[in-house]
């Protein structure tokens, strides 16, 4: 349980939720905090609109009177912050020295300087437009003071750090607007990569597309009053006071925080919430906010667990941002790879099998094609393919660790008394592999890939197309090694996803997830690896990040994210070091070193090192990603229509078949339209469909052996394309394929 509070609070401070699950609406408990006796702050409310004559608004616009948990936080933090307050008085005023990331100084006094006021010192417009700041590392509200001599950075919202703070901050907003209008009792509410979200259970009412004016409107008379964001400090038995009222935070501060010590609440105007923060200085920052969706899902994410509401929302520092994000999603609808797979047949889902995609025969055109570039260069690149089995019993896993730290998210089942799993990943199976003989220094590097279907038990509420699924196949290698082969190996990789992402057109970088929290083996053996790796990336020579705590249980990796057409990120790549895995399998070679019957401290074997690499990763979401980054218009190379075959009468029909018989016989990807369709009609739904290139065949084309060219790309040559001799069209379509161009030119 303390590792599942664990990933509550991370969500809780900013990490995006990697697991849901959809539940019917949910009902929450009664609310049974005590109404304070004390007068809270009044709060305007927000003008309600006109509803049609004779018409009855379903739902006031905010509850009347309010929840009675309100008036007893607002009683409670304000006396608590009154103490805090008069305690800051009387902390020590003395100078410090702040530090600018240019190296310049600036002066300040303890307890008394904030980032806010260094920011107005260097200029109106900065302090106007920072967002947060961050004091030795971190994160710090704007009007908090500094508390002795430190180095500042002042984060703006086009940083990704300055992002997640404003999103966080509209959180609260949004779970604001939520209170005063539902009554509920709020769960989590942090950011997302595209957003934020607040969960929150509901008593006898489901979220409705309907309530989106209404929290909107009350988020803007929120925004409308600069509600500051006020930061305090308190002790478990004061929070467990606080939030008497709601089930959900006291079992968060129960589990998570330990008895004697103390965490932090914000208020926003009437919210008062468990946050570690840091927020913006007040909700007049944001000029831009919208509702976006709303669904169902488990606290904790867990299918155990009571089913809660969730709600998604979008805001911005100005409203020009806002509309350019809504341009962007009008884009991105077009391009939705569910959207361009059912037009295009090339994939579907069935409720038969959740999370397992059947491919249709254009679609598998697509996936062989991404299968056959890989296999081309694993021939290049001294790659051999193998073959794994899908189950395995569980000793496996256990004996690999996966068992104990990933058995939550593998299909496991009972096989004549023994419990077997399918497998989530082929690197267990690849040790079996290496340990089936003696192995040899001369073997090494010993480069294994494999393509084996891939099972993971992902929660039903988290499956999205292609982009999460349960049934999978990786372009999986494992590469065994010596220490001192690492640095060329990792360089190795790295010029094949520059490769085969060049291929795309995809622009990339790197990142080096270090250790996380639950972890196998020892950190002497994982700072090494960590070092390896990263004197991979400073001999590679182009730029990269560090993301800390963020590698596997089993070694440290560097993640690659490319770039789309629509400037979205994606993690596709991985290049992870394992020390672990050949340790738990006592996995060796011989050195070939000669060593005497008296030298007891060297020996004739050695422990290799794994490699765990993937360029596209899921075959599944790589094709996702691909769709939409071509928005359904396929490169030649990849299309799964390339040339569509068009008779200008049902008397050309034999050249128009002798011409698809041949373009056939050079494996392109090509269909004849021998239909009763007119001409236009016919060429009309060659366009639809996407072909690369539409052959019209006449009298004249059937006379010369020619073809008439037109090129989806080229708008010139819609109503008339160009004649080419069909051998010569046949040339120019062979190096187009082979050479893998982008430009859809023959």
């Amino acid at each position: 349980m303390d590792a599942v509070i664990d990933k509550v609070k991370e969500i809780a401070i900013g990490r995006d939720e990697k697991k849901e699950d959809a539940a019917p609406a949910p009902a929450a408990p009664a609310a049974n905090g005590a109404p304070a006796e004390k007068k809270e702050k009044k709060v305007k409310a927000p003008k309600e609109k006109k509803v049609k004559e004779g018409e009855a608004p379903k739902y006031p616009l905010e509850m009347n009177p309010p929840p009675e948990y309100i008036p007893h936080r607002i009683q409670m933090f304000e006396e608590l912050k009154a103490k805090y307050d008069e305690e800051c008085k009387h902390q020590p005023r003395e100078p410090i020295l702040i530090t600018l990331p240019d190296g310049s100084t600036k002066v300040g006094t303890s307890w008394e300087t904030s980032p806010m006021d260094i920011a107005k010192e260097i200029s109106k417009g900065l302090a106007e437009k920072v967002v947060i700041a961050e004091v030795d590392e971190v994160m710090w509200d704007l009007e908090r003071p500094l508390e002795k001599s430190c180095n500042l950075v002042l984060h703006d919202f086009d940083s990704p750090k300055g992002k997640r703070v404003f999103w966080h901050s509209s959180a609260h907003v949004l779970g604001e607007a939520a209170e005063r209008h539902y009554g509920c009792h709020l769960c989590i509410g942090p950011p997302t990569d595209e957003g934020f979200f607040y969960e929150m259970a509901i008593e006898d009412r489901a979220v409705a597309q309907g309530d989106y004016p209404a929290l909107e409107s009350i988020a803007q008379s929120a925004i409308k009053e600069k509600q500051p964001f006020e930061r305090l400090i308190v002790s478990k038995e004061n929070l467990l006071k606080m939030f008497s009222h709601n089930k959900y935070k006291q079992h968060i501060i129960k589990d998570k925080i330990p008895d004697g010590t103390s965490t932090t609440v914000y208020r926003c105007g009437p919210l008062i919430d468990l946050c570690v923060g840091p927020h913006v200085p007040h909700t007049g920052r944001i000029k831009s906010f919208a509702v976006m969706k709303n669904s169902s899902s488990y606290f904790l994410g867990n299918a155990e667990n009571d089913s809660l509401q969730r709600i998604y929302g979008i805001s911005f520092p100005d409203n020009k941002a806002m509309k350019e994000y809504k341009v962007f999603l009008a884009e991105a609808a077009k391009r939705d790879h569910r959207k361009i797979g059912k037009e295009q047949e090339l994939f579907f889902f069935h409720e038969l099998s959740p999370g397992s995609c059947f491919f249709l025969p254009h679609g598998a055109r697509i996936y062989n094609t991404l299968q056959n570039l890989m296999k081309v260069e694993y021939q290049k690149r001294g790659f051999q393919e193998v073959m794994t089995p899908n189950m395995y019993n569980v000793k496996l896993w256990e004996q690999s660790g996966h068992w104990q730290n990933y058995q939550e998210n593998m299909f496991s089942f009972d096989v004549e008394k023994e419990r077997f799993g399918l497998k989530p990943m082929n690197c267990p199976g690849h040790c079996l592999m290496f340990k089936l003989r003696d192995r040899s220094y001369r073997e090494l590097p010993l480069r294994l890939a494999d393509f084996g279907v891939i099972h993971r038990n992902e929660f039903s509420g988290s499956l999205t197309g292609l982009t999460r699924v349960r049934r999978f196949q990786q372009d999986d290698a494992h590469i065994f090694c010596t220490v001192d082969q690492i640095g060329q190996e990792i360089t190795a990789c790295f010029d094949f996803l520059k490769c085969v992402y060049g291929i795309f057109g995809f622009t990339f970088k790197l990142e080096l997830s270090t250790r996380p929290e639950k972890y196998l083996g020892d950190i002497e053996t994982w700072n090494a690896a960590e070092k390896k790796l990263e004197d991979a990336l400073n001999a590679w020579g182009g730029p990269w990040e560090l993301n800390p705590a963020d590698g596997a249980f089993y070694g440290p990796k560097i993640d690659i994210t490319i770039s789309d057409a629509l400037k979205r990120q994606h993690q596709c790549a991985t290049i992870q070091l394992d020390f672990q895995l050949p340790q738990r399998f006592e996995l060796e070679y011989h050195t070939g070193a000669e060593v005497k019957e008296n030298d007891a401290e060297k020996s004739q074997f050695a422990r290799p090192v794994m490699i765990h690499r993937a360029i596209l990763g899921s075959l599944e979401r790589m094709i996702a990603i691909l769709t939409e980054h071509y928005a359904g218009r396929w490169p030649f190379w990849l299309s799964p229509r390339q040339v569509a075959i068009i008779p200008v009468s049902k008397s050309f029909d034999a050249y128009a078949q002798e011409v698809h018989d041949k373009l056939h016989a050079h494996s392109f990807f090509a269909e004849t339209d021998l239909s009763g369709d007119t001409l236009q009609k016919k060429v009309r739904n060659a366009q639809l469909a996407q072909y690369n290139f539409i052959f019209i065949v006449g009298a004249e084309e059937a006379e010369q052996r020619s073809v008439n060219v037109r090129n989806r790309d080229d708008q010139n040559k819609q109503s008339r394309g160009e004649t080419i001799g069909l051998d010569a069209a046949i040339e120019k379509l062979l190096s187009l394929r082979e050479e893998k161009r982008l430009v859809n030119e023959m």
